[in-house]
């Protein structure tokens, strides 16, 4: 140990001292939600009067970003995100983030072949005994933008849980060219909260669809977190877990002995995840544990590699869809909400597995907040701009309050009666009207 000690103690610096490697011009680039640096973040900003033009990516921020605050103007500062977080929808509405649109599986690729990256600048947990830092709650595309940067800082936190792999999870004091520690600085909560009565009834759609040892990838918000709880609380036997995003809804179905991964034909007694968000339970239970297994989100969101395990079933949210099949969980017209993530990797992959499904689920109505109305999420076509995540051709099945459709096979006119079907009562006659003008409603359809 004394050499990777003597190293560490070679490599350790300051903020000030560590961020003087970057020069204008550069790429420079944060990581993801927890992974992205606090000391490093505050100690660039102050280079502000004396930098140009400087690029950083980062992705789903958890914390404000002192090299955006600084500069409201983008004089030095250009930030763009593979993710947005709430923080980052609000600076995207001010134009002071810009959006990278992709496929989440292809994030390590994407830097691999095509991205300069000139200062990485990444949280890891404290290094361990053979020298190796650990990349912790967020794999994800970490390990391929620390080999792909010219210089690397690493800031330490000791909040940081230890996540093991898989692969991927860990870079080694080698290659890094320094470190700064931060202390204890707490990694950034979600509290686990599940929605009404009308969410709990979509979840029981869903779970009904649930086989005994079936592999689950669960998407963020209140909607998978019911279906999660409920899972939790069912009869069902020896689930799998294979998801890009760790939330507390597998940590209950751990708990109460739903996921035991012993049926999965890949990756067997391992929870198999790409980078974590939750409750401090939920990190607590991420560190150090040999029953969770993470991977870059280059295998973990391959399509190839879903499709190698039966019965799976990916479950996600959805902003709106239009009676083609389209599906947007990212904008709704020009407003960026989230973002392109992994969903139609894992609509594509669930749906190759053998006996495996993707659900995409949604409440039928929304509150518009201008007109203080309710809306369907079940449009005749998308908002002009809105972005589409899902494309018809690769829609399975979509549940609402009122039902669950299956869209795969299904040609306009089938399409439309089925989702018709399964939106709101209050809309179901204007929504045939539109589908009507678009000659996508049969005579025969029933109404």
């Amino acid at each position: 140990m004394s050499q990777w000690t003597d190293m560490y103690r070679q490599k350790l610096t300051t903020p000030e001292e560590a961020v003087k490697v970057v020069c204008s011009g550069e790429w420079v680039d944060y990581g993801m939600a927890t992974s992205q640096p606090i000391l490093l973040d505050k100690a660039l900003s102050k280079r502000k009067g004396e930098l140009k033009d400087i690029k950083v990516r980062g992705s789903f921020s958890f914390a404000p970003r002192e090299i955006v605050e600084c500069d409201p103007t983008r004089e030095t500062f250009t930030f763009m995100t593979w993710h947005m977080s709430g923080y980052d929808r609000k600076l995207y509405a001010k134009g002071l983030n810009n959006f990278i649109p992709m496929c989440y599986r292809n994030e390590p690729s994407i830097y691999r072949d095509l991205l300069d990256v000139d200062v990485a600048m990444i949280t890891v947990a404290p290094m361990d005994k053979n020298g190796f830092f650990n990349f912790g709650l967020n794999i994800s595309a970490t390990e391929q933008i620390t080999k792909k940067a010219k210089k690397v800082i690493v800031e330490v936190n000791e909040a940081m849980p230890r996540a093991l792999g898989g692969r991927g999870e860990h870079i080694h004091i080698s290659d890094v060219d320094a470190i700064v520690e931060a202390g204890n600085i707490p990694m950034p909560t979600i509290p686990f909260t599940t929605g009404d009565e009308i969410d709990q009834t979509i979840a029981k759609l869903v779970v009904n669809e649930i086989p005994n040892g079936a592999t689950l990838q669960l998407g963020v918000g209140g909607l998978p977190n019911s279906v999660g709880a409920m899972i939790a609380d069912s009869d069902l036997k020896d689930l799998g877990m294979h998801t890009e995003m760790l939330v507390d809804a597998f940590y209950l179905m751990y708990k109460k002995g739903r996921l035991t991964n012993k049926l999965k034909a890949l990756d067997r007694d391992k929870a198999v995840w790409a980078f974590a968000v939750g409750s401090q339970d939920l990190y607590d239970w991420v560190d150090d544990n040999p029953f969770l297994a993470a991977f870059p989100v280059d295998y973990v969101n391959d399509p190839c590699v879903i499709a190698q395990i039966d019965n799976f079933i990916s479950i996600n949210n959805c902003i709106e869809l239009d009676l083609f099949g389209q599906i947007s969980s990212e904008s709704s017209g020009t407003k960026h909400i989230s973002g392109s993530g992994g969903q139609l990797d894992f609509a594509d992959g669930a749906y190759r597995s053998k006996g495996g499904k993707s659900i995409i689920a949604l409440r039928s109505t929304f509150m518009n907040k201008k007109t203080g109305k309710a809306e369907s999420r079940i449009r005749p076509t998308l908002i002009p701009g809105t972005t589409v995540t899902d494309p018809r051709s690769q829609v399975n099945y979509v549940a609402t309050e009122y039902g669950i459709v299956n869209l795969m096979g299904a040609s306009t006119w089938e399409r439309a009666e089925r989702l018709i079907g399964i939106a709101h009562p209050d809309f179901r006659e204007e929504l045939i009207k539109e589908a009507e003008a678009m000659n996508i409603w049969r005579y025969s359809n029933k109404r």
